[in-house]
């Protein structure tokens, strides 16, 4: 009898590989399709095979290469994913038996194979153990080594090395990208505040603790947070801290007219709103209908009402828009490199080639709106990416090319909206030259880049 919980995961794994499907979008439809048949802990499951895969991919393909007599590209890939989750049961999950891995993808083998599948699959399994992934580590090649025991594709470490990280530094940084996120979640100020919220939460059994930034709290041992009361009240919005730290910096004020120009899904576009007291304007663009809506639904939640949303270009110059706005917040389109944990299907997605087209869209874009930004104004340029190509080498040219711009320095001037001096040294260590501040994923917080320019 076939496992429901693992026809689930691999019928999602088959949507990502096949289809390019997002993991999280994927997932979700799966499990909406088969909710009345799973329970909680069935769920779970699901996403901890789904997701553990999708980041160890590398690595699990590196193992079955050692065992097959197939190559990778001729195996079905039905039983490719079956072997995926196969092995990643065996090899990173103690609490499973390998016996049950095997006979379930043996089984599954039967179902999504041929006649022969299932005795191919069966003579691969029964030779994997966890000392296949810690001979890895026994590689004497650098950047092969740290491929494989991340899982990292090797054109990500080339290129990080390549911009003068060591190579210990890079290794840690593949690590962090492969840690589980922890769930950070934004209080909306203008329902409640920290303080009552946390007591709220953890009256329903949800643990919770305070966050770097005083708007911020970081949650554990709560499952399906659309259904939580307060989550549907609009008390809060989940986040990560260094997003919010974007809108934090933009120094929005009460009043002020101000434009985001790459809103969806709209987190920092209603934290904007949020700072700023629901009072004044917000513009909030994006390139399609349905991530407009995204925003709107969002913001209806939360009971803002300053936000205006219109499907709009940013590449496009528009002349009606010409010197409009007290401030912008540039979030531009990305690799998503520094997501990497929330994200895994990025690394099989993306290709080197990739930086030269996206660098050209985030030229176009910071070119073109910083002609609708007031004298005086200030602008962010952020990314969740870490690739200097995105960010750095972006703002330099620039600001070469635009005698009316400047860098601002001080981008700490923000003590009270943090919890503690303590959390704003986290940050202040991850300024370069007093001007950019990059960070790489790490424990606390993704992988990202702000930097703040002003308007002479």
């Amino acid at each position: 009898m076939i496992d429901r919980v693992r026809e689930v995961a691999l019928k999602t794994l088959y949507r990502i590989d096949k289809e390019g499907a997002y993991s999280n979008l994927a997932l979700d439809e799966q499990i909406r399709q088969n909710r009345k048949e799973l329970k909680e802990k069935d769920i779970g499951l699901i996403s901890e095979i789904v997701y553990g895969v999708t980041t160890w991919r590398l690595t699990l393909d590196e193992i079955v290469k050692k065992y097959s007599s197939i190559r990778l590209k001729k195996i079905s890939p039905w039983i490719l994913n079956i072997l995926r989750m196969s092995i990643y049961q065996i090899v990173f999950l103690d609490k499973i038996p390998k016996s049950a891995a095997v006979n379930e993808g043996v089984n599954l083998a039967k179902r999504y194979g041929h006649k022969s599948s299932s005795g191919f699959t069966n003579a691969i399994l029964r030779k994997v153990s966890k000392k296949d992934y810690e001979e890895m580590f026994e590689i004497k090649d650098e950047i092969e080594r740290i491929s494989k025991t991340t899982s990292m594709p090797r054109w990500m470490i080339e290129e990080l090395k390549k911009e003068g990280l060591e190579i210990e530094k890079v290794e840690e940084i593949c690590k962090n990208s492969n840690r589980r996120p922890e769930i950070s979640i934004r209080v909306n100020r203008l329902k409640t505040n920290p303080q009552d919220l946390k007591q709220k939460l953890q009256e329903t059994g949800i643990e919770v603790e305070e966050g770097i930034l005083q708007d911020f709290l970081r949650i554990s041992n709560v499952k399906s947070i659309e259904k939580n009361k307060e989550f549907k009240e609009g008390m809060f919005t989940v986040q990560d801290e260094a997003a919010g730290l974007t809108a934090i910096l933009l120094n929005p004020k009460p009043k002020e007219i101000i434009l985001d120009a790459c809103s969806a899904p709209g987190g920092k576009t209603t934290y904007i709103a949020e700072i700023m007291e629901n009072k004044g304007e917000i513009e909030a663009w994006d390139l399609y209908e349905h991530r407009t809506k995204l925003v709107e639904q969002t913001a209806k939640r939360l009971g803002i009402e300053i936000i205006t949303t219109q499907e709009q270009d940013a590449t496009k110059y528009k002349e009606e828009y010409f010197e409009k706005f007290d401030k912008i917040l540039l979030d531009v389109p990305c690799l998503g490199i520094g997501v990497l944990k929330r994200k895994p299907d990025i690394k099989w997605q993306k290709k080197p080639e990739d930086i030269e087209e996206i660098t050209k869209i985030q030229y176009k874009i910071l070119q073109n709106c910083s002609k609708y930004l007031k004298p005086g104004g200030e602008m962010i340029y952020s990314t969740c990416s870490i690739f200097k190509q995105e960010n750095q080498h972006i703002i330099e040219k620039f600001l070469e090319e635009n005698s009316n711009f400047n860098i601002q320095e001080n981008l700490f001037l923000m003590n009270s909206n943090c919890n503690s001096n303590s959390g704003n040294l986290y940050f202040k260590q991850f300024l370069v030259h007093k001007c950019y501040l990059q960070v790489y994923q790490n424990e606390k917080t993704d992988g990202f880049f702000i930097c703040k320019l002003w308007k002479k």
